[in-house]
């Protein structure tokens, strides 16, 4: 026990405390995300929309991501990552106190597609800011850290968004709004005027370790074909992952039987345990895997947290389910941001970035419509093999793409 406490707090040390801030800022944003695990379930049950116009909704979501990610990436740049980040987060107040006043197919559409696009410029900053204020030997934690303040969030979140959901879905808008603010008065009081992990070695004349972050190359992400392939990989990946937050809360509540409350303990639990085990867990895999071992085995165990639901949907099953797919979170998501990180130079890291977050916002388009459409014709046994067979498919793709990137 001594052993693994011991490695438990050496998995924290090293940290700066500007990256234990951009985790408190993220913890604090990400506890009022209680919107998105139960807008599926908002626009069936409260709205009265079909599964598959949830899905064509949802996916408009991931249209904004498009749209926030690349322009935040280009945008972080040219004007720098502080900014970005406090404008998306003070931006994305009014359209969260505005949302629940949109409550057609159409309207709610577009408003999710502005909310989105305005939030996600958010992310491809914010992995800057990690790149910029970690040491190089850190990053991984660094980003290990940012993710568990996320998850930390994330299991706050849910938890009180299914009570609040319980007595009206408004408060989950008017929540995520408060949170925005208060995230945004915290990051702009620390950070403003901060200076970055490379301009304080510079300041010191320490050459040997500014070589040690200087650029490798400033091409395009879009014509660096290697990586093209890779992000590929990362967004099937990505489309067979989110459906852990557009499809798979539906199914607990249509296939399952579960309630709002019930939802959001297990959406609570998967935030909780990866707040309590993700720092540990990458800590461990950096000592006895490579990158690329990591990252194949964490997206290939996902394949057994979805197959498993086909052939049992009860509470055991549902939470061993959730706690597989929380070990492939933890172990995947750190190491692919790593990569591209390390793929950067420093003029163009918030493109890179903004390609990595692209990932995911395709996912977001293609996940719900297609988990939705297949779940609502095939059904949901077909869903969730179907979604088996992607991931496996995704990570050979990424043990072939990361192996030869590293070469």
């Amino acid at each position: 026990m001594k052993k693994i406490a011991q490695i438990y707090i050496d998995s924290y040390k090293g940290l700066s405390t500007a990256s234990w801030m951009l985790a408190i800022v993220m913890l604090i944003n990400r506890s009022g995300s209680m919107v998105l695990p139960f807008l599926g379930v908002y626009m069936t049950k409260e709205l009265g929309f079909s599964q598959e116009e949830t899905g064509y909704v949802l996916a408009c979501f991931g249209v904004g991501s498009i749209i926030g990610t690349t322009l935040g990436g280009w945008i972080t740049d040219k004007i720098g990552n502080y900014k970005v980040q406090y404008l998306s987060l003070l931006g994305s107040i009014p359209v969260f106190v505005m949302l629940p006043h949109f409550t057609s197919v159409i309207s709610l559409a577009l408003m999710m597609l502005l909310q989105s696009a305005v939030s996600e410029m958010f992310r491809p900053a914010n992995s800057v800011a990690i790149t910029m204020y970690a040491k190089p030997e850190n990053i991984t934690r660094a980003f290990s850290l940012n993710r568990m303040a996320v998850n930390l969030g994330f299991s706050i979140g849910p938890a009180m968004g299914g009570i609040l959901a319980a007595i009206s879905y408004a408060l989950l808008f008017y929540v995520n709004a408060t949170a925005a603010f208060l995230a945004a008065i915290v990051f702009i009081y620390f950070f403003k005027g901060r200076k970055t992990n490379k301009e304080l070695l510079l300041e010191r004349g320490d050459i040997d370790e500014l070589n040690e972050v200087a650029d490798v190359s400033n091409k395009s992400p879009y014509k660096d074909k290697m990586f093209l392939v890779y992000s590929l990989f990362c967004t099937l990946y990505s489309i067979a992952f989110l459906q852990l937050l557009s499809t798979l809360p539906i199914f607990y509540e249509k296939a399952a039987g579960l309630d709002e409350v019930e939802i959001g303990l297990i959406l609570g639990y998967s935030g909780l345990l990866i707040f309590l085990t993700e720092m540990l867990l990458v800590y461990v895999a950096e000592r006895y895997f490579t990158i690329r071992q990591t990252i194949v085995y964490g997206v290939m165990i996902s394949a057994l947290g979805y197959g498993m639901l086909a052939f049992d949907h009860g509470y055991i099953a549902i939470y061993a389910s959730m706690t597989i797919l929380c070990v492939s979170e933890m172990l995947a998501m750190p190491f692919t941001s790593t990569v591209t990180a390390m793929r950067a130079g420093s003029k163009n890291k918030g493109a890179y970035m903004g390609v990595n977050g692209l990932t995911f916002a395709i996912g977001f388009i293609i996940s719900p419509i297609l988990g939705t459409k297949v779940a609502t014709h095939l059904g949901y046994d077909v869903l969730w093999l179907g979604t088996a067979a992607l991931v496996v498919i995704a990570a050979l793709g990424l043990n072939y793409s990361v192996k030869k990137m590293m070469e």
